[in-house]
């Protein structure tokens, strides 16, 4: 729609307020969120099976009357 007031004139697109994004970029959100989501579960394993040889070790050490 135009709009002409004196000497501004301008274009107004209405928008639905419930599709901002379009299906793409929701795609490409919600990817990006599942591969983040991946990762962190990825690093979280890591460090509790680094944390179950670290309290292994310290056991083992223990045990034997180490440090």
């Amino acid at each position: 729609m135009d709009i002409d007031i004196g000497e501004i004139a301008s274009t107004v697109r209405t928008v639905d307020g419930s599709s901002l994004l379009a299906p793409e970029l929701m795609e490409r959100i919600v990817r990006a969120v599942l591969l983040a989501l991946e990762e962190k579960q990825t690093r979280d394993a890591r460090v509790r099976a680094e944390r179950r040889i670290t309290d292994g070790v310290s056991a083992e050490r223990d045990a034997e009357g180490g440090l």
